[in-house]
């Protein structure tokens, strides 16, 4: 067996120790602690895009680039930290090189970004953030500052090379918001991992205040593949800015440190100001989400793998993989239907919107089994869905399994169940009680409920059209006093 064979080999049984590896991933995001630290913006445009951002609810993360080939965590088996579990008879440098090298044998023969867009639509999503680049550095955009990209390899001659142009495209048509995701650091490029010193975690590995020339070329090279992102790809509605260590050293806060990373005596800044400044010219009033650097280009913020406890004014979105993972990863077990519907549910409730990821694989097809899954969500929300969308959060948002969301007309009580739970033959809460005039309808139907109110209690009768199904995750009420 050849030594990429070999090592193909052990990234593959790396990928069993995923979860482990992930499970200290949502530390290293900041998911044990979060700041309550945000500073609203004043352009009319943006707060304008903010405002249809916030309506939309629902979105899709989509993860795919050199990982998707072996089927491993993305990006993250390249650091040097302890969290990381390799195959100790692998030396480091051995197997960077060979992930390196991964580049040469990406080939999405298949990819099919329209068919991308039809799963997402019927899931009922409405926006798209798309990895444009991940922290491992591979671009997945026809950008000029490197020839590490999806259009300098095997795929390089398909007509639909730059992939980001083509699913940005399919999106578009499909009226989604478009976001673009960019890793700040880029562990790839000479002006970050300078190949003069080791690698010894997620940072810059030089003295920046020694070599500020070559960190100049850094803050150059990031600067100018977020202006190609900005004028050869379309409108763009959101950039989504990953790796929230690379950041001004004086915004270091308890969050920060508490994904146990080291902190660098200097910053790692890339001019967010110049940056903000450009992209808002060719983009006007797009959305800023610089993740967890908290300030002017934290337009909405973004706890990861985990809902909010509370209920939160500003605007916010819960980011959560179908699976354990970001990524492709052969055999991850994805969260059920009900589980997503449950968790979507609970995030509107609290004011947020929920940004659901999924992993391509690497000839460029969905999983079939995620489409027949966002096919599931889609259909729950064709029927409930006017309990999600255009809807805000009110202070009274739940009373046990019942939750409360509401837009300028109506109230809605949204009744959500585990997997495999009996429907009841009546919906009781105690909270938002209706008048004894109210008009309750079930959404699923349009049709009318009869309800009662004693006791400080509303009990709404299910109809028995609606106990006598199965594996429902979830019944919704609008209620018109």
């Amino acid at each position: 067996m050849n030594k990429i064979k070999s090592l193909l080999l052990v990234a593959l049984v790396c990928a069993a120790n995923t979860f482990q590896a992930q499970t200290q991933e949502e530390d290293e995001h900041g998911v044990h602690g979060r700041s309550e630290t945000y500073e609203a913006p004043t352009d009319p445009q943006v707060i304008e895009k903010l405002d249809e951002w916030g309506d939309l609810k629902f979105g899709m993360l989509i993860h795919w680039g050199l990982y998707s080939v072996p089927g491993i965590m993305e990006s993250w088996n390249l650091v040097s930290e302890d969290w990381i579990e390799r195959d100790s008879t692998i030396a480091y440098n051995d197997y960077k090189k060979w992930y390196w090298n991964l580049d040469k044998i990406f080939n999405p023969v298949n990819f099919d970004p329209d068919s991308w867009a039809d799963a997402a639509e019927s899931a009922g999503m409405k926006y798209v953030v798309f990895t444009t680049k991940h922290h491992d550095g591979f671009n997945m955009f026809d950008t000029k500052q490197t020839d590490y990209k999806i259009t300098s390899g095997p795929f390089q001659n398909n007509p639909k090379a730059d992939v980001t142009k083509h699913i940005f495209d399919a999106f578009r048509k499909k009226d989604f918001m478009i976001g673009a995701y960019y890793s700040k650091p880029d562990w790839h490029s000479q002006y970050f991992w300078w190949d003069k010193y080791a690698t010894p975690d997620r940072n810059v590995n030089y003295d920046i205040e020694k070599y500020d020339w070559r960190w100049n070329k850094f803050k150059e090279f990031a600067y100018n593949q977020i202006e190609e992102l900005m004028t050869g790809y379309g409108e763009i509605d959101i950039l989504w800015l990953d790796g929230g260590w690379v950041r001004p050293r004086e915004t270091v806060t308890d969050e920060v440190r508490s994904w146990g990373a080291p902190i660098p005596d200097f910053s790692q800044e890339i001019d967010m100001p110049k940056i903000a400044e450009m992209a808002r010219e060719k983009q006007p009033g797009i959305i800023f989400a610089d993740r967890t650097v908290h300030g002017p280009y934290e337009n909405y913020q973004t706890p990861e793998r985990r809902v909010p406890e509370t209920k939160l004014d500003n605007p916010w979105e819960s980011n959560l993989p179908l699976g354990n993972n970001w990524g492709y990863v052969p055999n991850d077990p994805y969260k059920s239907t009900t589980k997503v519907l449950n968790t979507l549910v609970d995030i509107v409730s609290k004011g947020g919107n929920m940004l659901l990821g999924i992993g391509p694989k690497p000839d460029g097809t969905l999983p079939l089994d995620v489409i027949d899954q966002l096919a599931e969500i889609g259909d729950w929300l064709e029927k409930n869905g006017e309990a999600i969308y255009n809807t805000h959060a009110i202070d009274d948002y739940q009373d046990g399994n019942v939750y409360f969301t509401q837009n300028e007309d109506k109230l809605f009580a949204i009744a959500m169940f585990e997997d495999g739970e009996e429907l009841p033959k009546k919906i009781s809460f105690s909270k938002n009680l209706p008048s004894e005039n109210a008009k309750i309808k079930l959404l699923e139907t349009g049709k009318k409920v009869d309800f009662k109110i004693k006791d400080g209690k509303v009990e709404i009768s299910l109809p028995k059209e609606i106990r006598s199904k199965k594996n429902i995750s979830g019944i919704a009420f609008s209620i018109e006093n």
